[in-house]
């Protein structure tokens, strides 16, 4: 059934890639074939270097809104603005059958993925493609393993024409009963599952405990793909960037009032933490992406930015990419409301001089 499932995708993806060319906004863009050959993961990097989440849309549940939407013009704004890519959180889990062949329902791709990927392209942008809130493998890695893989199987197969800028992140934020020992394990099938139809693509990935930055030492990546790049996710103080937030619970509310003025002490946690990265990347010779940092707007607006800025400056000073979380909702940079960004908080992530 896996072999005719296959083969049906492919005739799916060649015709729906006819259908792309006779769109009048993806005709514009040159759509170059990925690379035939192994890519520097480093250059790579430097592709995604200032990223912004576009969080709250494709991660929401099926039948649910978070009050987010995502168009094209975001995406021409995004690039205007200076950033290099953006990260794309999408809940696939919801969208594929519960039972093999664990299809994904095809117009999910056409109607509302790929609008938002061939945006981002059309508009110079790399793009991190990702597995969002797959709360089943989270609880049951045994049960939902060959899940997992059969629906990466079919994105890798339905991007695996798209240019080298379209970046796949395996999963976000392993947590629960994924631990790292059971993460370890098939983090090895899913990287040969997407390496059948895109041999060269670039993987990020990162390790167990919510990607948090500790868990980047337990993490085993196959020694003889150097396609890969490490991610971590990164909000400390965790008091700090959540305070006020509602889905951490009761205490978040205790938390109100925290405040990040950049002290000395302060600044030399942000520090040692991106030098923990840092060093990770040099011991294993593998760049690293730091997918996930923000603050929540519950914090005082001085300290957002003060916060925001030294954090985005430390990682890079140390030779980490960045994703801000995120675009246009409670971390947002950009008010969709007013339709104007939050200026302040977009200096502290790219500055003007720059």
């Amino acid at each position: 059934m896996f072999k005719y499932c296959s083969i049906f995708l492919i005739f799916v993806i060649f015709f729906a890639c006819e259908k792309r060319t006779e769109d009048p906004q993806v005709s514009e863009y040159p759509f170059t074939p990925p690379s035939d050959h192994p890519l520097d993961a480093f250059e790579q990097n430097t592709r995604i270097a200032r990223t912004v989440n576009l969080g709250n849309y494709l991660e929401a549940p099926k039948d649910e809104s978070w009050g987010i939407t995502i168009i094209p013009e975001d995406l021409q704004r995004i690039s205007e603005a200076g950033f290099s890519g953006v990260r794309v959180p999408i809940r696939w889990s919801d969208w594929a059958m519960d039972s093999e062949p664990f299809t994904i329902d095809e117009t999910f791709f056409t109607q509302k993925v790929d609008p938002i990927v061939n945006a981002a392209l059309l508009n110079k942008l790399a793009v991190i493609i990702n597995i969002h809130h797959y709360e089943e493998l989270y609880e049951n890695p045994a049960a939902q393993k060959k899940r997992f893989l059969i629906i990466w199987n079919q994105i890798a197969r339905h991007y695996q024409k798209y240019p080298d800028e379209c970046f796949f992140e395996v999963l976000n934020e392993p947590h629960g009963n994924l631990v790292s020992a059971v993460w370890n394990e098939i983090l090895p099938e899913v990287i040969d599952t997407i390496r059948v139809s895109n041999p060269y693509r670039t993987l990020i990935i990162g390790g167990a405990n919510w990607n948090g930055l500790n868990d980047l030492r337990n993490l085993e990546l196959p020694e003889d793909d150097r396609g890969i790049i490490g991610t971590f996710h990164y909000y400390s103080p965790f008091q700090f960037t959540h305070q006020g937030a509602s889905w951490v619970g009761d205490d978040a509310n205790d938390w109100l009032g925290t405040t990040w003025r950049g002290t000395i002490d302060q600044k030399e946690a942000v520090t040692h933490d991106m030098e923990t990265a840092a060093q990770w990347s040099k011991r294993t010779n593998r760049p690293v992406f730091m997918g996930e940092f923000g603050s929540y707007s519950t914090a005082d607006m001085t300290s957002r930015k003060v916060w925001t800025g030294y954090v985005s400056r430390s990682a890079e000073e140390h030779g980490l990419s960045w994703g801000y979380w995120e675009y246009c909702a409670g971390f947002g940079i950009f008010d969709k409301e007013t339709n104007q960004w939050r200026d302040w908080l977009l200096d502290a992530l790219i500055p003007p001089e720059d």
